[in-house]
């Protein structure tokens, strides 16, 4: 399987969401979303790596799966709003590596 760039997967999200006459939810709906399944997210990484057990009841979801949900709502937001995820890491990279560079203790080579 051949590996996907950022504007596969945009494009990908965006022929899906193409096919359907509701489109893209408004901003702040998908908004709402994002942050439901960060909750959704954060309750896997708490059964999994904090103290709060399952409950026999719930069933099994990994944390790839979460993730996936939060990368898929916050592509939707990003095409929605003509956002290309590629150029936005570029801004962000370039902020981290000048502003922030001596934030952090580095690494001996």
């Amino acid at each position: 399987m051949s590996q996907k760039t950022m504007k596969d997967l945009q494009r990908e999200v965006d022929e899906y969401i193409g096919q359907f006459k509701e489109g893209y939810f408004s901003p702040l709906a998908m908004m709402a979303r994002l942050t439901e399944e960060m909750g959704e997210l954060a309750r896997e990484i708490n059964h999994t790596y904090g103290e709060k057990p399952k409950k026999d009841t719930e069933k099994e979801k990994k944390i790839e799966e979460e993730a996936g949900d939060i990368l898929f709502v916050l592509i939707c937001l990003a095409n929605s709003l003509q956002i290309d995820l590629e150029e936005a890491h570029n801004l962000v990279m370039k902020k981290f590596t000048t502003r922030d560079k001596d934030r952090w203790t580095k690494k001996e080579s």
